[in-house]
């Protein structure tokens, strides 16, 4: 099934110029073309009111699912990850003591949450098996990485052009996400937390209400 994104701008690779009013066509998982927006006979079009880039990179990805604990909204803690002092407050004792159950759940609610950022991508390594099977079933790409600490926001400290997993390119797979700002310079400024929608393989996994 053909798919069009349209966008306010888009930007395919960051070190290319922006394209106004521009598109993304998918066919089924895959990027079919990029561009100015023109219509596609039987395309079904999205149309989105801001940035669209290529899918971000969470380089913090082992800490945040295998030492941080993401609340569960039941619990009314947030959405932030909690770990160290902060966890020891509301629970007693160290995330790194979850049992396989609840370290699973909190390993799928901190993967969605992810999404919520923007993020196509998130960096290992996953040592707990319970983390390998959510980071596989979430579709996220799963990448080498240092274990570093970290926050959910794959822009803070750093640029849009480090933060992308790779461009978007003809032929290769349809991850990418839309921001509420008009320019680079804006999303940069603002983070990923203004993060309109994220399309991972071609399918929408989220949508800000």
């Amino acid at each position: 099934m053909l798919t069009l994104h349209r966008a306010a701008v888009l930007v395919v690779d960051p070190a290319a110029p922006p394209v106004h009013d521009g598109a993304v066509l998918v066919d089924g998982g895959v990027v079919a073309a990029t561009g100015p927006y023109r219509p596609v006979a039987g395309a079904r079009e999205r149309t989105w009111d801001g940035l669209l880039v290529p899918g971000l990179r969470n380089p913090y990805g082992q800490w945040l699912l295998e030492r941080a604990y993401h609340p569960d909204p039941r619990e009314e803690l947030g959405s932030e990850p909690l770990s160290g002092a902060a966890y020891a407050e509301a629970f007693g004792g160290e995330p790194g003591e979850l049992d396989q159950e609840r370290r699973g759940g909190s390993a799928r609610r901190g993967l969605q949450r992810m999404l919520a950022y923007g993020t196509t991508a998130v960096a290992g390594p996953f040592e707990l098996p319970v983390v390998r099977t959510a980071v596989a079933r979430s579709g996220l790409v799963a990448l080498a990485g240092d274990g570093a600490e970290g926050g959910l926001d794959p822009l803070a400290g750093t640029g849009l052009a480090q933060a992308v997993h790779r461009p978007l390119a003809v032929g290769g797979r349809a991850d990418f996400a839309v921001f509420d700002v008009s320019s680079v310079a804006e999303l940069e400024a603002a983070g990923a937390g203004c993060c309109l929608a994220t399309v991972l393989g071609g399918r929408l996994l989220y949508r800000r209400r």
